[in-house]
């Protein structure tokens, strides 16, 4: 039974890009544990929407509201919505040579947690949750996303998750690039990340439906030009993939 209590809360949001609208009146609930699916094509305003959710400075959220957990949050900064439990994979996550996946890991734990932990205690809580991913453990050791394949960083988005436990994951096209080898990867990380957090919400943003043969969501939207204009179960997905997005030009948005 999906569950009553409304998370996650996005009412009427509209947002910008150098005075250029992208997201026009927004609307999208989500509630704990759920999976909710948001395809669209390029161009339909489906990263902005990811980043406009994490804080990003550069998209202007012209009206509207972000409400998590019963707390306003659309003006709060990306840190803040961090502690509060939000979390954003990235489609191309940054390389940062001379961090290592460990002291990055334990940095990040420590500003969300606000708590202090010896380097011992998180050594041993990263190599348990390294050992769920079947990670190797001389990969905390790893300069961040150095030298890293498509798999690897998508692997180190999922270890996050673990480590990090957010309420609401956010995954921006991370499927992007990757082979099926890859998408498993991610499709096992997100199932143990659930397994693990089982109050956890994912927002999965796509263009294809290949990622969700792994991972079924509860709920399927549709974005064009910056609106949800169809929403459905995950047959709607399937939809998606014999007959594409020109189906629904011109479609008014259902919720």
């Amino acid at each position: 039974m999906i569950p009553c209590f409304i998370m996650f809360l996005i009412k009427n949001l509209s947002v910008s890009i150098d005075d250029q609208p992208i997201i026009n009146d927004l609307n999208l609930q989500v509630a704990p544990g759920t999976i909710h699916a948001i395809m669209g094509p390029n161009g339909s305003g489906k990263s902005t929407l990811a980043y406009t959710l994490a804080g990003h400075p550069n998209y202007k959220i012209e009206r509207g509201s972000i409400v998590f957990n019963n707390q306003n949050v659309t003006k709060l900064p990306p840190d803040k919505r961090a502690q509060a439990g939000l979390f954003l994979a990235f489609q191309h996550p940054c390389e940062i040579p001379g961090v290592t996946v460990s002291n990055f890991l334990k940095e990040a734990y420590a500003a969300i947690t606000t708590t202090q932990i010896s380097v011992e205690e998180f050594h041993q809580l990263l190599q348990k949750k390294m050992k769920l991913l079947n990670i190797d453990p001389s990969f905390a050791y790893r300069n961040l996303n150095d030298g890293f394949s498509g798999g690897e960083k998508k692997r180190l988005e999922m270890l996050q998750l673990l480590v990090l436990k957010p309420k609401l994951a956010i995954l921006d096209e991370i499927d992007s690039g990757l082979d099926i080898d890859a998408l498993k990867i991610v499709a096992q990380g997100l199932t143990q990340a659930r397994r693990e957090n089982p109050s956890m919400s994912v927002i999965i943003i796509t263009h294809y439906q290949r990622i969700l043969n792994y991972i079924k969501p509860d709920f399927v939207h549709i974005l064009m030009n910056g609106n949800i204009v169809q929403s459905g179960d995950a047959t709607l997905a399937h939809s998606l993939e014999q007959r594409g997005y020109q189906q629904f030009h011109g479609d008014q948005a259902t919720q």
